[in-house]
């Protein structure tokens, strides 16, 4: 009440300064509005549903459907690649799962691997593992199986890709993103213009997006599904590994990468980033964490 009397006073006797004070309360007013469109809410507009989630033990390796999968933001939950003993630069693999067996604690720590041009460590998983893979891949080359553990250093991908998302991100042996999205729609554009067809399995997909239009995935920058949250890192760039059969095991080295070349290829601005790659696929982080289901409904954020 004082304070109300003053101001009444200030106001009966200087023009002025009631000039000053409603120029204030506009200022205020305006703070107030443009306070209010900041924190504008963010909109979720359905674009798809899961049809297919799918668990790569081996990295380019078989897929293994599931109907319910857990994301966590834990390096330890990709896990297991299997490198060429002696290559500086070995093909690995990951596993969905993120406790070690009894067997593999009794393994010894093996060397680092080279991979994205950084050195990564894991879990020699033994003589017995690397025969196994040695036999059953033809016996040409030593194989060995490794284990990420939690206590190693993963990679932070912020650190040498530019196009990451700036917050703390962590990966052991995936790309730049532990999930890649493909919609069933792109997967059937692509093979539209083959000889023959081709499935989602090829591309090695960790989600699947059904009920879109072919390429709809490239514009969703960050998505909601139940209660996770994944957040666009960038394009997949594909390479030889597309021409593989994922039921016969042969390379053609040629389809459909050729025919993703023709159509595919980023802008010119984005070649120092993807070079001759085509794009094929989106490669996501988990923003937030939570349980997948097939069947569930996508829906891109819009602020």
């Amino acid at each position: 009440m004082f304070f109300m009397e003053l101001a009444a006073n200030a106001l009966a006797q200087n023009k002025k300064a009631a000039l000053l004070v409603g120029a204030a309360g506009v200022a205020l007013l305006g703070f107030g509005l443009g306070y209010k469109y900041m924190r504008k809410p963010e909109k979720a507009v359905r674009v798809g549903v899961v049809s297919q989630i799918l668990i790569h033990p081996l990295k380019s390796g078989k897929a293994v459907p599931v109907s319910v999968a857990e994301l966590w933001l834990d390096p330890a939950a990709v896990t297991v690649p299997v490198g060429h003993s002696g290559e500086s630069g070995s093909s690995c693999a990951e596993t969905q799962t993120r406790n070690t067996s009894p067997r593999l604690q009794q393994c010894w720590v093996g060397k680092k691997k080279r991979m994205f041009s950084k050195d990564i460590q894991g879990r020699n998983c033994g003589d017995k593992a690397s025969h196994w893979l040695t036999t059953f891949l033809g016996g040409e080359k030593t194989f060995r199986l490794v284990h990420y553990e939690p206590h190693m250093k993963p990679r932070r991908p912020a650190e040498s890709e530019p196009l990451y998302p700036q917050f703390e991100v962590q990966v052991a042996y995936p790309d730049y993103g532990p999930i890649m999205l493909l919609s069933e729609a792109s997967v059937q554009d692509l093979s539209s213009k083959l000889d023959q067809e081709v499935t989602t399995e090829r591309f090695r997909p960790s989600i699947v997006i059904g009920d879109c239009e072919p390429f709809d995935e490239d514009s969703w920058e960050e998505i909601q599904i139940g209660s996770v949250r994944l957040q666009r890192v960038m394009s997949c760039g594909r390479c030889i590994l597309t021409t593989v059969d994922p039921e016969t095991g042969v390379m053609s080295r040629k389809e459909p990468l050729e025919t993703l070349k023709s159509y595919r290829l980023c802008k010119p601005s984005e070649k120092h980033i993807y070079k001759k790659a085509p794009l094929f696929g989106q490669l996501h982080t988990v923003k937030k964490t939570g349980v997948l289901h097939v069947g569930e409904e996508v829906y891109k954020i819009i602020r």
